[in-house]
């Protein structure tokens, strides 16, 4: 069986413009955006005559002689029309034709990033830090007002020492819940934690030594060291130690949504790929799940007793109907939050929890998931690529996404730790 692909080809010369630009890398960068099963290919001659009179010879000293090139772009041949098309206007010098080309296979590995990508071209220039001696409720107020979860910590020099995580705030700091619980909570609720957290500096409660890298090196490698040291971000330092990025698993997924190709489209044309990952390989099948009837009482029981912040709502066919997350049940007992704060506490006991309010427990008791639930989901399909849960993750900007089957089935549920550690598990 052969796979029908034309060769494009264009003689031109050296010094050919497109829009006032070097054409050749014009036409490499155009082929490079379309995400397709095409390879592109420059290849410049030693000598030459042109229609016009002109010669060019690689032995010439002189160097305004324009040495011929061929452009050579190899693809489906049902990719070649637009192509040719957008060619047509780019091409303003040379000469192009185009032959069939019997492929008897294509098989290509499939990575999530090119390789030649480096750390500065991703990471968040600039980082908010903060001094070993910050109040750890500076600390907190700062995350609060932004959308991320971890700062670094540096001397007096500007160089990392140090990292504040969520884990660390609450772990040592003793914060007694997760920063997006906080952030929607009652303003006296909020004073009262910051007040609790005065008392700290980051030094005392900070995880070191801090993990960075150079912003030189690359950004496969700093895939590899956040998945070798299990950290969910990379300080950048430059040649002197000093700060001058952050490079987190977003930033890596805004780099793969951007610069991956459209491997779905690649595999419809018959192209056999190596190293592929599915949403299947990767997702926890021993999530936690509730029947729609259950009582919230239960679910927060669930919550409290595996120490999880989301529980999966499920008909009796196994059909995902919602999802039901601590800040979901903040939200929907708003009249009561602090009794309700008190059952989203991590330092206090179940039994404890309890006794703030019988009528708060009653209330827990009678109202079901169904109610609570966020009815409004995104998921991703099973047998779908992991770049396609990539994609999904980061216009949405969500950490945690449910996976189901072709029939709307439940079947677990991905993080961003488990796409990238699929996707990076090979050497790139």
């Amino acid at each position: 069986m052969t796979i029908r692909y034309r060769v494009i080809e264009i003689f031109t010369r050296e010094n050919a413009r497109c829009r006032s630009q070097i054409l050749y890398e014009e036409i490499l960068a155009y082929v490079r955006s379309l995400k397709i099963a095409a390879r592109c290919t420059v290849t410049k001659g030693t000598d030459a005559c042109y229609e016009d009179g002109e010669t060019a010879s690689q032995s010439s000293v002189d160097p305004s002689h324009n040495l011929p090139l061929k452009i050579e772009i190899i693809l489906p041949a049902s990719e070649l029309s637009p192509v040719m098309d957008v060619l047509e206007q780019m091409v303003c010098e040379g000469i192009v034709g185009v032959r069939e080309l019997n492929v008897h296979w294509h098989k290509t590995r499939k990575r999530l990033l090119p390789p030649r990508i480096k750390i500065r071209d991703v990471m968040t220039p600039f980082p908010k830090r903060v001094r070993t001696t910050t109040p750890v409720d500076q600390v907190v107020r700062l995350l609060l007002s932004e959308t991320f979860t971890g700062l670094p910590v540096v001397d007096a020099q500007d160089r990392p020492v140090g990292v504040i995580s969520q884990t660390d705030l609450i772990y040592r700091a003793g914060m007694p819940m997760r920063l997006a619980l906080i952030a929607g909570s009652e303003p006296d609720i909020v004073d009262m934690i910051l007040k609790s957290l005065s008392e700290t500096t980051a030094e005392a409660i900070m995880t070191r030594p801090d993990v960075h890298i150079q912003e030189d090196a690359l950004l496969t490698d700093g895939v590899n060291l956040m998945l070798d040291k299990n950290v969910k971000r990379l300080l950048v330092v430059d040649a002197w130690g000093k700060l001058t990025g952050i490079v987190s698993r977003m930033d890596v997924f805004r780099t793969i949504a951007r610069e991956s190709p459209d491997w779905g489209t690649i595999r419809k044309s018959e192209i056999t790929l190596t190293d592929a990952h599915f949403v299947s390989d990767i997702m926890r099948r021993d999530t936690h799940t509730v029947m729609p009837d259950t009582s919230v009482e239960a679910v927060l029981h669930m919550i409290d007793d595996d120490d999880i912040q989301r529980v999966a709502v499920v008909d009796e066919a196994g059909h995902l109907q919602g999802l039901i997350s601590d800040r979901n049940l903040l939200s929907a007992f708003s009249d009561d939050q602090p009794g309700m704060w008190q059952y989203l506490t991590r330092f206090a006991g179940f039994t404890e929890k309890g006794k703030h309010g019988k009528a708060l427990q009653d209330r827990l008791r009678r109202r079901k998931a169904k109610d609570v639930m966020k009815k409004e989901i995104i998921t991703v399909r099973e047998d779908a690529f992991i770049e396609d849960a990539i994609q999904i993750m980061t216009e949405k900007e969500i950490r945690r996404l449910p996976v189901v089957d072709e029939e709307g089935i439940y079947r677990g549920m991905i993080n961003r730790e488990a796409v990238l550690r699929a996707g990076f598990k090979e050497k790139l």
